[in-house]
């Protein structure tokens, strides 16, 4: 056993002494070639990703931030539009109501203008009726009287009448 142990040993002895010192050359060269780009690679990929979560973050606090100003601003606009509205309602009311007004005056006017042009208008027709009546009886009161006095006793009887009305009155 000692035999197989030692011719193991021997055997193995320089393979395990060569495998080691190339793993040693091995370490050494990626420790001084290798392992620092490495590191310094992960070391900034970390840099970066933790710069990635810190923007990410600082996005997300700006977008919430623009998300409340949003909302503010729309709550401002709402409220100035409800009172543009109301002016508006409030404006539409008050020159509707100002048309109305203009409206009734403007018809009492005119009203008032044809009542006035009516009267006038009748005045002229009972003057007109009355100069016609006139001259109508005129004429009928000149044709009555001629044909009165075309006989003498008529027209003395008609004098006598006459004259005894005068005296009543």
């Amino acid at each position: 056993m000692e035999e197989l142990f030692d011719g193991l040993l021997n055997d193995h002895l320089g393979f395990v002494v060569w495998s080691t010192v190339a793993f040693v050359l091995l370490l050494i060269l990626l420790g001084k070639f290798a392992w620092k780009p490495i590191m310094a690679a992960i070391t900034e990929r970390e840099r970066s990703i933790e710069d990635a979560l810190l923007k990410a973050e600082a996005a997300k606090e700006e977008m919430a931030r623009l998300t409340n100003e949003n909302e503010q601003l729309l709550k401002e606009a709402r409220a100035e539009r409800d009172l543009i509205l109301r002016e508006a309602r409030q404006m539409k009311d008050q020159i509707v109501n100002e048309a109305k007004d203009a409206a009734q005056e403007e018809g009492a006017r005119m009203i008032e203008k044809a009542r006035l042009e009516i009267n006038s208008q009748k005045a002229v027709a009972l003057a007109a009726v009355k100069s016609q009546v006139a001259e109508l009886s005129i004429e009928i009161a000149e044709k009555v009287l001629r044909k009165q006095f075309q006989n003498k006793t008529e027209q003395d009887a008609l004098v006598a009448d006459l004259l005894r009305d005068v005296k009543v009155n």
